[in-house]
């Protein structure tokens, strides 16, 4: 059992493992930065934000070895149940959730609050995945492709109903998994179509999130482009080099909630632009090694959940970039492993450890 124990950790990507240490670690150090004076202010611990993200990143870290040391086919078999129950929570949320900064995204469960759109994320990448496998060589033609996006629609509805970001997320992610298994590329025309159509009628259902198109184009002219003002002179005064860890004058109050979605902008007020082209090399080089493990899997559902997580991973970090340098509207997407939020850590820290089940189980799997 010790040999067979010591094999197992022996075939766990390192590389991969390194580089998720590192952005968790840069993290962690990040959020301490950024948030201890809305921590000091508001419940006078400089400390708070960081001790709740370590817990949650210990949590994560702790699934991620439990989910690597299992056959990810174990989660496959999974998929459905799990796929219904985040519509269950999703309804929930809808029904019962906490209202937090005019969003209706979070479950109380005692003394923790927990957001059921995270683990929806992953329970589609796994639910696509099973899907798609069970198709077998039927994955050529429009109508896969619209049964498969017709699959998602439910937990879309639910989730956008109240954050319209991660059911773009879903959306992306479904459009690369069904992508990924179709080698025909000028059907996609149509699907893309669809899902533009998709998107402005969420857009349209709201008034708030006409607000926001227009408060992208012109931020100065509404008082709610204040926090995208003053992150666009947070990320302009940080120049080469920054201003040097731990002296952001952006997050004394001037960037409202930081250490939430606009995190990247104190990265590069403190760390300039070679902090943030640093940053962006690691997750670079996370998606190539995800990649690399999607390459060698030897099954169609090992390849599929690795481009689902690379494809989840990629949507959310190019997202959150482009809204805190006002390149698209502000749309409340965090920053993986960077941003304020334990649900979203240890989710995507289980996710790591799904992809390094795929690579050290994807090898001597017979299927």
């Amino acid at each position: 059992m010790a040999q067979k124990r010591a094999t197992d950790l022996s075939k766990t990507d390192r590389t991969m493992l390194v580089l998720v240490v590192l952005l968790a670690a840069f993290g962690l150090a990040v959020l301490f930065s950024t948030s201890e004076y809305n921590g000091r202010v508001r419940f006078g611990d400089s400390a708070y934000y960081f001790k709740k993200q370590l817990f949650a990143t210990a949590l994560g870290m702790g699934a991620m070895y439990m989910v690597s040391s299992v056959d990810y086919h174990f989660f496959l078999k999974l998929a459905p149940v799990a796929y219904l129950f985040s519509m269950v929570l999703s309804t929930a949320v809808l029904l019962f959730g906490q209202e937090i900064n005019g969003s209706k995204r979070w479950l109380n469960l005692g003394p923790l609050s927990f957001q059921p759109s995270e683990f929806a994320k992953v329970a589609v990448i796994l639910f696509l995945a099973w899907q798609i496998e069970r198709s077998q060589k039927r994955t050529e033609g429009f109508w896969f492709m619209c049964r498969t996006m017709l699959t998602l629609l439910p937990i879309v509805g639910l989730v956008g109903s109240n954050n319209l970001s991660t059911a773009i997320i879903i959306l992306g992610i479904g459009v690369i998994l069904i992508f990924s298994s179709n080698p025909k590329y000028m059907q996609f025309i149509g699907l893309g179509s669809t899902g533009i159509g998709f998107v402005a009628i969420f857009l349209a259902a709201e008034s708030y999130r006409l607000e926001r198109l227009a408060i992208w184009r012109n931020p100065e002219k509404y008082e709610k482009g204040f926090q995208t003002i003053q992150g666009l002179y947070a990320i302009g005064s940080g120049g080469i080099f920054g201003r040097g860890f731990g002296s952001s004058l952006q997050k004394l109050g001037f960037v409202p909630e930081a250490q939430n979605d606009m995190i990247f902008s104190i990265i590069c007020e403190e760390m300039g632009v070679a902090g943030a082209v640093f940053l962006i090399l690691l997750f670079a080089l996370l998606l190539w090694r995800l990649g690399v493990i999607a390459m060698h899997a030897k099954d169609l559902a090992g390849a599929l959940i690795c481009g689902g997580i690379m494809g989840h991973l990629a949507i959310q970090v190019i997202l959150n970039i482009a809204v805190v340098t006002n390149t698209i509207p502000n749309t409340g997407i965090t920053l993986p492993f960077v941003s304020y939020g334990g649900t979203s850590e240890v989710f995507l820290l289980g996710e790591m450890g799904l992809a390094m089940s795929v690579g050290r189980y994807g090898r001597n799997s017979n299927r």
